[in-house]
């Protein structure tokens, strides 16, 4: 699966469900041979951590020598300890854990660390995650148990990047047949269909009660839920209006968890409608994001105006709008833009119409449900967005041109996926910053929170760079999901957090390892 089906979102509506589904049965009860399946909606790229697997510490297979909990606090998982920063902040040094070992019985040592983030920062591999790691310069493993990193420039985010997989020296970086130290051991892969993984019985804080995980890929958002119905699947993902259907069932927990994952309109800036900022910031004031929580999300949601989650301690509170919308305003915007209303009621300026298409990818239908929201509140304001539903092999070249329901977000440090989005050096490069947007301030305040090593002047930029980036309404952003996850069965260990975009088997099934059928 391409990096654009990653990106997928993973929920559905109850439109594509009604007339589909008869009405759900509690199904099976707890799996009593330890086999756990779990419905997932999107395969995964690579079982590589060096080639972009799992690098946030969602991974079942590997462990970093960090790893995050459900609070998003770092704790040590490979490392011993938590990492010793010299008063430059450019060296960074990790004590391994004594004793520690791959699944297939060799010992975890400084040389695994420094051959993984070697591969990751070595250009001929063409990893996707290289720029992440951009300011180490060099990684040594004096011993068997220690692990220096040299910064090019003080990177305070490092030890929340420490979190990416440890692959043992000289292993192939295809992750065909993944060898970790994680609570779980590869078994098996059938490509589209499913991953098969057993418990790691040495792992070191004791087996997983669950001997068995099947990861089922079930794409289609209809499908995975009728497949839940039926008992296939002891928990999937599903989305707010479809595991409605499971809330009150005998034996089954829908748990709605908090999220910093939003939908949005990428705009291709390089267009003669869309690259108008007033017709940006028009849109943004007409669309009802209310409206999106209530009725596309069933109330598990907020809405959004900025690409850093009201959650987070980054958040800047000038970033926010009227969640119901404002379209008089928009109107007297575009009028003032001199977009005038034309004879079929669409707005016209030198010539244009201000028409665009707006793409969302065709079997996702939470992003169809937010594209036909958005257009009817364009409409509502002169403005002609036709709907494109596409799948990601459509989608991916003509994101220069025309506009995408987009879906990113991470409740780490906001150095996590704005740089990529946001900086002039990413412009066009895939799924990065596609929409061309090039400003020599906010490179220099990316610039800036990424480099210091000053919490205070961090934080300053990144509430800059939140401020600028709303005010050109580079993107219109729509709402921040709660990630809905239904399970059967009464576990105990089961511990909801707070998900990034990307959750698969992070987010609640972060620490699966951790959960037993409860007495």
């Amino acid at each position: 699966m391409r990096l654009a089906r990653r990106l997928a979102a993973l929920f559905v509506t109850s439109g594509l469900l009604a007339g589909a589904c008869s009405a759900p049965s509690a199904g099976p009860a707890a799996p009593s041979d330890g086999t756990f399946v779990i419905g997932l909606g999107s395969e995964f790229d690579t079982l590589s951590p060096v080639m972009g697997y799992a690098p946030d510490g969602g991974s079942l297979i590997y462990e970093g020598l960090m790893s995050r909990g459900t609070d998003l606090s770092l704790t040590p998982a490979v490392a011993a300890a938590p990492p010793t920063v010299s008063a430059d902040g450019l060296t960074v040094s990790f004590t391994l854990r004594d004793g520690l070992r791959f699944h297939d019985g060799r010992p975890v040592t400084g040389a695994d660390v420094e051959y993984t983030y070697e591969a990751v920062l070595d250009g001929a591999n063409n990893s996707p995650i290289r720029g992440d790691y951009a300011a180490i310069e060099k990684v040594d493993a004096p011993d068997p148990r220690t692990v220096v990193f040299t910064l090019a420039h003080p990177y305070a985010p490092l030890a929340q990047r420490a979190t990416l997989g440890i692959v043992p020296a000289g292993d192939p970086l295809t992750g065909d047949r993944p060898v970790g130290s994680g609570p779980y051991r590869f078994v098996s892969r059938t490509p589209g269909d499913k991953i098969v993984l057993e418990a790691n019985r040495d792992y070191r804080t004791g087996p997983p009660a669950l001997a068995r995980l099947v990861l089922a890929f079930a794409e289609d958002d209809n499908v995975r839920a009728t497949r839940m119905s039926a008992g296939e699947f002891d928990a999937a993902i599903l989305p707010p209006k479809a595991a409605a259907r499971f809330e009150g069932q005998p034996g089954v927990t829908v748990h709605k968890v908090p999220s910093a994952d939003y939908r949005g309109i990428m705009f291709p800036l390089g267009r003669p409608v869309t690259g108008d900022r007033t017709v940006r910031r028009a849109l943004g004031l007409a669309v009802d994001r209310q409206a999106m929580v209530d009725v596309v999300l069933a109330g598990a949601g907020a809405p959004a105006f900025g690409p850093v989650s009201p959650d987070t301690t980054w958040h800047n509170p000038a970033v926010t709008g009227a969640p119901a919308g404002d379209p008089e305003a928009a109107r007297r915007l575009l009028q003032e833009g001199g977009w005038i209303p034309g004879e079929d009621g669409v707005r016209v300026k030198d010539g244009v119409r201000a028409a665009f298409t707006l793409m969302y990818p065709a079997g996702d239908s939470l992003r169809k449900e937010l594209a036909l929201a958005v257009a009817s509140d364009a409409r509502a304001i002169g403005v002609d967005v036709r709907l494109a539903g596409l799948d990601w092999d459509a989608i991916e070249p003509r994101m220069s041109t025309d506009a995408l329901i987009m879906g990113y977000g991470s409740p780490y440090d906001p150095d996590y996926v704005n740089y990529e989005l946001f900086h002039s050096s990413y412009a066009r490069r895939g799924f990065f910053n596609p929409g061309g947007y090039d400003d020599p301030e906010v490179d220099r305040l990316l610039e800036t929170g990424r480099r210091s090593g000053d919490p205070a002047v961090r934080r300053q930029a990144y509430l800059d760079f939140q401020k600028i980036v709303h005010d050109e309404e580079v993107w219109t952003y729509l709402v921040f999901l709660k990630h809905v996850y239904v399970v059967r069965g009464a576990y105990e260990g089961v511990r909801p957090g707070v998900d990034a975009h990307e959750h698969a088997t992070g987010g609640l099934f972060r620490d699966i390892h951790t959960w037993k059928p409860a007495a």
